[in-house]
């Protein structure tokens, strides 16, 4: 595993704390060490200890290079959202929802059970997506539930999402890829 150096916050940030998905604010001049930045959003190592998150857009805080990575980021996003509606875009939008304490999109982790669209009367598509969580009191399902929503939406064609969080079946490790589970060492 690479080495992470500190980051000192140029700016106060608001940030998730994992895994009790509260909400609260880092201090400017506080130090973090980055641990991932998949998807864009960036999870860090606070100074006080416990993991946090900070979102894409929020990422300047944590210096010039941040910024350049959500930048980078958020243009993939907008490339890949061009055209007309498809369900396979759905699934490559919800393949960059990344649970923010593993380095794995829900999609690789198995954690989306279902995604269903059908023409609306009035133009475009609804989208139903059905998904669990790693464990039924996982305090960031909140978070990860409004991600799928925002990023479904933004897919060209979509008019409404209804995301559904569903814990039957129960996730275990035998639904995750085998990509997601050489990556994280169970292979």
């Amino acid at each position: 595993m690479p080495r992470h150096e500190p980051v000192s916050l140029t700016r106060d940030v608001e940030a998730v704390h994992i895994p009790s998905g509260e909400r609260g604010v880092l201090a400017q001049g506080s130090w973090v060490v980055v641990q991932q930045t998949l998807g864009g959003d960036v999870t860090v190592l606070a100074e006080r200890g416990g993991l946090a998150r900070i979102a894409q857009a929020d990422a300047d805080a944590l210096g010039p290079e941040y910024a350049d990575l959500a930048r980078k980021a958020a243009e993939a996003g907008a490339a890949r959202l061009s055209g007309d509606f498809d369900e396979a875009r759905v699934w490559e939008q919800l393949g960059t929802v990344f649970d923010p304490e593993i380095p794995a999109s829900i999609v690789e982790l198995g954690l989306v059970y279902l995604v269903a669209s059908e023409p609306l009367p009035e133009g475009g598509h609804q989208v139903l997506v059905r998904m669990t969580l790693t464990a039924p009191g996982c305090g960031v399902g909140p978070m990860l539930l409004d991600d799928v929503q925002r990023k479904v939406l933004a897919v060209p064609g979509v008019r409404s999402a209804d995301v559904q969080l569903v814990f039957d079946p129960p996730w275990d490790q035998s639904m995750m890829s085998e990509a997601a589970k050489l990556q994280l060492g169970l292979m």
